[in-house]
C-alpha cells in the first residue's frame, strides 16, 4: 500500500477529476524533500526572483554534529537539494556530479535557515549551480555544483570552470 503524501502543500501535487495526483520527478521518496518516505525533512522550494528558488529549514539536534551545531554533511545535503530543486522548477532532472561547499560560520541547531538557489551556466545536459545557506541574513554556507541531465553519460567536466550565467 502507498503512503499518502506528507507535503502536499509544496506544490508537487495537481488535481485531476476531483482526485489528487503527486507529480513525480524522481524524488517520492527522497529523505530531504520526498513526500512517501516516512522521515522525510519536508523541504519545500518555491520560486524566487530572477529564477532562484528558496526554502526555510530548522534543523532539530536530531540532525547535530558537534554540541548544537547542524552537521557538514546535514548542510551539503540542504545545498545540493536547493540546486537540484531549482532544475526541477525549470523542469530538468539532473543529478549531481561535482558539489564543492565553503563553511563560512558555525550553523546552530533549532534556528530558522533560509535556502537559495540559482543556475549560473547551462549547456544542456550540463548545468551549474549556487546555493546558498543563511541566518538571520548572514551567510553561512555556500556551495556550486555540477549536475548532469539523468540519463545521459557525457562528461561532467565538459562546464568550463569560472561561467555565470551563460549558457552555450
Amino acid at each position: 500500500m502507498r503512503r499518502q503524501p506528507k507535503n502536499l502543500a509544496c506544490g508537487n501535487t495537481k488535481q485531476t477529476n476531483n482526485t489528487t495526483m503527486h507529480d513525480s520527478n524522481g524524488h517520492d521518496h527522497c529523505l530531504l524533500c520526498g513526500a512517501y518516505h516516512p522521515h522525510s525533512w519536508n523541504l519545500c522550494f518555491t520560486p524566487g526572483r530572477e529564477g532562484e528558488v528558496v526554502s526555510t529549514f530548522i534543523a532539530s539536534k536530531d540532525l547535530q554534529g558537534y554540541d548544537d551545531l547542524v552537521h557538514g554533511g546535514v548542510i551539503c545535503s540542504l545545498l545540493d537539494a536547493a540546486m537540484t530543486h531549482c532544475l526541477f522548477h525549470q523542469s530538468i532532472q539532473a543529478v549531481t556530479g561535482d558539489l564543492r561547499v565553503r563553511f563560512l560560520q558555525p550553523v546552530s541547531c533549532e534556528v530558522p535557515l533560509e535556502l537559495r538557489a540559482r543556475l549560473l551556466f547551462t549547456c544542456p545536459p550540463l548545468y551549474q549551480l549556487r546555493a546558498e545557506l543563511r541566518c538571520d541574513g548572514q551567510l553561512m554556507a555556500k556551495a556550486e555544483g555540477k549536475f548532469m541531465r539523468r540519463g545521459c553519460h557525457d562528461n561532467i567536466d565538459k562546464i568550463p570552470a569560472n561561467q555565470n550565467n551563460h549558457s552555450c
